[in-house]
This record gives C-alpha cells, sequence and structure tokens, in this order.
C-alpha cells in the first residue's frame, strides 16, 4: 500500500512539473500582421541617430516589455496576450528601419504610440539600437 501511494505520488509531481514546464514555455501567438505604408516602409534612417543615444532611451521605454536584450521576454511581457516582438529574430531585423520608426511612433495595442513620448530624433536612435540587437 505503501509503495502504491508512492507510485501514484510521483505520478503527480511528474504530471504537475510536466503542466508547469509545458506553461512557462509556451510561445504566445504573434499579433495580427501589421503592415507598415509604403511612404513610411522607404524612410531611411538619418546618418544623426547613433545606437549609443538609443540604448538609454530602450531602457526607460521598452525594457520592460521587450527584455534586456530585445528577447521579448521583459517584466510586463507575461501579462501581455500576444508576444513581445524578439528584435533579435530574422523576422524582425529584416525590416526596413522605415518600418521599425513607423511602429515605434504609431503603436498599436498593446504597445503604444511614442509620438509624443520621444522625439523623431530619439525614435531613431531607437532603431539603430534595435539593429545592434541582430
Amino acid at each position: 500500500m505503501k509503495n502504491l501511494k508512492k507510485i501514484f505520488a510521483g505520478l503527480f509531481l511528474l504530471t504537475a512539473c510536466m503542466f508547469i514546464s509545458q506553461s512557462a514555455f509556451a510561445q504566445k501567438p504573434d499579433g495580427k500582421p501589421w503592415p507598415a505604408p509604403a511612404s513610411a516602409a522607404s524612410k531611411k534612417m538619418p546618418a544623426s541617430a547613433k545606437a549609443a543615444d538609443g540604448k538609454d532611451l530602450y531602457a526607460q521605454h521598452c525594457k520592460s516589455c521587450h527584455g534586456a536584450k530585445g528577447k521579448g521576454d521583459g517584466s510586463k511581457a507575461e501579462k501581455i496576450d500576444i508576444s513581445c516582438n524578439d528584435f533579435s529574430s530574422a523576422k524582425f531585423q529584416g525590416q526596413t528601419d522605415g518600418e521599425i520608426f513607423w511602429k515605434t511612433t504609431e503603436g498599436r495595442k498593446p504597445m503604444p504610440s511614442y509620438k509624443e513620448k520621444m522625439s523623431d530624433a530619439e525614435r531613431w536612435a531607437v532603431v539603430a539600437y534595435l539593429r545592434t540587437l541582430k
């Protein structure tokens, strides 16, 4: 009888661990497609945009959701229903600078617009910094 209890306890623990590990590593769905207008996608980053300037702005405005290294694993990411973008991914890095600038400027739920929170120069600096996260 004791052995049977141990077996059931072991099976229960194994099942619980499997459930926890699956939910902890389950990927959230991507958001709906978010194409930038062609006019925005063709914009070029100004030569004055410096990644070093964007690093602090990223830490202040983006890190809580997108994480310190841009992997989409920030402290607030768990509370968001869709995945936070992984800035190191080929999919993200394949966007034009103009597309990233436009998305940062306009935002869409759950990501806020940064049009009023950062200047154009600051948003371009963030785009330059995001390019370093490849």
